[in-house]
């Protein structure tokens, strides 16, 4: 078992989903329970996922719960855009979480294989 917080990811992540409650805090008040819900839960899901990976036994676990976190991040990046296509976000401000999101995506990315790597190595 590994302890979340000793993650970077999971650090990334987190400041994400803080950042994603604080953006939508802005956005029309008919669109809390479509949007903003969407947008406040796939940032949620992201960290949730790598921290209830990090809970389960063993690398394939690991893994798969770091494979629906970075599917997660995939759903959040959509979300933004059509935010910022509505005019919810404006493009710097989109282009700011836009990249910090591209960051946490290319983390999620490494450690996925970084940890595939391991699991085909312990099948040798």
């Amino acid at each position: 078992m590994k302890d979340v917080r000793d993650l970077k990811v999971w650090e990334k992540a987190h400041a994400v989903t803080l950042e994603m409650y604080r953006v939508t805090n802005s956005f029309p008040r008919d669109e809390r329970y479509g949007l903003t819900s969407q947008i406040r839960c796939c940032g949620a899901s992201i960290a949730a996922n790598i921290a209830e990976g990090c809970g389960r036994r063993g690398n394939g676990e690991f893994h798969r719960f770091l494979q629906v976190a970075s599917g997660s991040a995939s759903e959040l990046d959509y979300h933004l855009l059509l935010a910022r296509d509505l005019s919810f976000l404006g493009n710097d401000q989109y282009g700011s979480i836009a990249k910090q999101l591209g960051e946490l995506r290319r983390m999620l990315t490494a450690l996925i294989l970084r940890v595939d790597a391991e699991r085909q190595g312990a099948k040798c």
